[in-house]
């Protein structure tokens, strides 16, 4: 969530062997023209798992650095799991919930 969810993504698509999933909440990709030029070869393997989520009415991490984020991740050729929910910079039910079934799906557990 938030700063956590920012390392979460900065780090989790560095690494460049196959990880469970990336769970980012609240949060958007730092250096993005870091990633935009990188060597391919060097970056998470774009079939990893990405789940982002972002309150609309964000006042900390504004809601357009998280769907930028998600923009440039789909530029990188990663499949994100998307949701925005009408919220500030906090968690929902709706939001766990959707959580919930983004990690029975990741986790073969559905």
């Amino acid at each position: 969530f938030s700063q956590g969810g920012t390392m979460a993504l900065f780090t989790g698509l560095r690494y460049p062997q196959k990880l469970g999933g990336i769970l980012a909440l609240s949060c958007y990709l730092p250096l993005v023209s870091q990633f935009m030029q990188a060597d391919k070869s060097k970056l998470a393997p774009t079939d990893i798992p990405v789940m982002q989520a972002h309150g609309t009415h964000d006042p900390v991490v504004s809601y357009a650095m998280g769907e930028d984020s998600q923009y440039y991740l789909s530029q990188l050729g990663y499949t994100v799991a998307w949701h925005q929910y009408p919220m500030q910079h906090s968690v929902c039910s709706e939001e766990i919930a959707d959580i919930g079934q983004w990690l029975k799906k990741v986790l073969s557990l559905s």
